[in-house]
């Protein structure tokens, strides 16, 4: 696995938090940690833009993709919103996290509560080419469940 150096500034708010972390040597993801004082009350049906106290510098041709905790989708209905977020490599402010509230009850957010991973990923940057037509393909048009169960 190669390892791609990123860069990472904790704001003030959030010294006492830990550093965002790969929890084992298979995972993907790194945890990021909720940087709100105390605790906050999600409710069902609503959203809520997360602090996580750190500044990142992504190197050119990659992205932070923002992504759930499965634990948290699974037993809560608490997810993020735009999933996956995106933190571009030129972006400098403070990753924050959008988690939506899916679920039927009250979610308690803690101060330094993993919620949500980031995922460093390859960004492949498209050259487009105006067609008049587009080749076929045997799918052709077809999409939205066209192909059954």
């Amino acid at each position: 696995m190669t390892e791609v150096e990123v860069l990472l500034e904790v704001l003030e708010h959030a010294s006492d938090l830990p550093l965002p972390s790969i929890a084992t040597p298979g995972s993907s993801g790194a945890d990021l940690h909720a940087a709100v004082d105390g605790e906050v009350q999600l409710h069902p049906g609503q959203t809520l833009l997360v602090p996580t106290g750190i500044r990142v510098s992504i190197p050119m041709g990659y992205e932070w993709q923002i992504r759930p905790r499965s634990g948290n989708a699974l037993r809560h209905g608490v997810t993020v919103l735009n999933s996956p977020g995106t933190v571009d490599s030129d972006y400098r402010g403070e990753v924050k996290v959008i988690l939506a509230n899916l679920g039927s009850e009250t979610f308690t957010l803690r101060r330094g509560d993993r919620i949500a991973q980031a995922v460093l990923a390859p960004v492949a940057r498209p050259g487009f080419r105006r067609v008049v037509c587009l080749p076929d393909t045997e799918r052709g048009e077809g999409g939205f469940g066209h192909s059954g169960r």
